[in-house]
């Protein structure tokens, strides 16, 4: 089948965020189909952003053609950015005839950031007489109002209630990483059984194939080691988003003189964090610099248990699905997890300890009863993670998953 997937910020382990996308169309094209991906040529969450000349310039990226749309850059959330939401969806919408005429997809995914594509998506399916699968990574506009603090009334937030109901109605079907969401789909317009959740997850070759974290991270993880501490760790971004003050004041409260914390990553919170633990004081905490994707393998290797942490957020009623929380588990380091949501692995696979999210107290709690542990019991804990991890959630299974949504309506 002929595959074309719409994602704006759509990435890949060279240029970075978003890697889903990337991971579904290659194992999409190993099971026999055609996957073309059609994104932006400027997104936020990239390393690295292509140099585009012209709208619909075609590169191969590992065997995956990508299609790019000149949108212009931004940065933050403003204007500017909702400006290329514009020009990237209506780009679409403007070439949907030229689309069906030299590609001739039988599926078109709208693998949605934000729901605007959906009105693309449906003209080009149309056209097509192709399947149209609708994907939700996040809840748009519930993120605009409930966590960006926009009225309802806002006329950009009616604009993307409107492109969520379309999407919604419209959409052979619904794919979500959010595993709560179905209900609130339906009530906006999806009908019912239309609803399939697929997770984020690993691809086991780069855990076997990684390259080393720089000499300076090993130089300080083998010093921490020698000297016998127990090392929590936490890698990935430093944003608000994440919860590292609560990490930081457990940190600082704590007594144990073998405890380290140690943060890996880049991100807005960052200076502010480095900033805390340097005027307060807090000597048994470490920053290093972000690694490479394909470097996460060994420096996880070197930490005792892992934190996956979160603000709380009215969001997560819906579930939650971090890309961090598969590479911890895969890691086979036992988690202290502070996330509040309906879905928890932690509890479900017994693959670590779950505490009172933005709670310090809690935290330290949680790190106290894990190095109390044997190293038997927190190898097991360990182990429950990479397995459940290998069994259901490895980029080849969850990539069939995916197939046997748009292979239905074939056979």
């Amino acid at each position: 089948m002929n595959i074309l997937l719409l994602n704006h910020y759509a990435g890949s382990p060279e240029m970075g965020m978003e890697f889903r996308p990337y991971y579904f169309a290659r194992e999409w094209i190993k099971m026999g189909h055609s996957v073309r991906i059609v994104a932006g040529d400027f997104s936020h969450l990239r390393i690295k952003n292509p140099n585009i000349t012209k709208d619909f310039q075609e590169t191969v990226v590992d065997g995956i053609p990508y299609s790019w749309i000149r949108t212009g850059d931004y940065k933050g959330n403003g204007a500017r950015r909702a400006f290329t939401m514009f020009r990237f969806t209506g780009k679409l919408w403007l070439k949907a005839g030229w689309i069906t005429k030299n590609w001739k997809p039988d599926v078109v995914i709208a693998s949605s950031t934000y729901p605007l594509d959906t009105f693309a998506a449906q003209r080009i399916a149309r056209k097509a007489g192709a399947q149209l699968i609708h994907e939700v990574h996040d809840m748009w506009p519930a993120t605009l109002y409930e966590v960006g603090g926009m009225s309802k009334k806002n006329p950009f937030v009616l604009l993307m209630q409107i492109a969520e109901n379309s999407a919604y109605r419209n959409s052979d079907r619904v794919v979500s990483l959010l595993p709560n969401a179905e209900a609130y789909m339906e009530q906006h317009g999806m009908r019912k059984g239309a609803f399939t959740c697929i997770s984020n997850g690993i691809v086991e070759e780069e855990w076997i194939n990684y390259t080393e974290i720089p000499e300076k991270h090993k130089e300080i993880l083998k010093t921490l080691r020698q000297q016998g501490k127990f090392i929590v760790g936490y890698f990935g971004g430093h944003g608000l988003a994440n919860a590292l003050d609560p990490f930081i004041d457990a940190a600082k409260q704590n007594t144990d003189i073998d405890l380290y914390f140690v943060l890996a990553g880049r991100g807005p919170e960052k200076a502010h964090l480095e900033k805390r633990v340097r005027e307060e004081e807090i000597k048994n905490t470490v920053f290093l610099d972000a690694v490479e994707k394909s470097s996460i393998p060994e420096l996880l290797s070197y930490f005792d248990c892992l934190y996956v942490g979160a603000k709380k957020s009215p969001l997560y009623r819906f579930g939650v699905c971090m890309n961090k929380l598969f590479d911890s588990m895969m890691s086979g380091k036992p988690i202290l997890y502070a996330v509040d949501a309906p879905n928890n692995y932690i509890e479900e696979y017994g693959c670590g300890i779950t505490v009172e999210a933005e709670n310090a107290d809690a935290l330290m709690n949680g790190i106290k009863k894990m190095k109390e542990m044997s190293e038997e019991e927190r190898f097991r804990m360990g182990q429950n993670g990479r397995n459940a991890v290998l069994k259901k959630f490895t980029y080849t299974k969850l990539a069939e998953e995916f197939a046997s949504v748009f292979e239905e309506k074939k056979r």
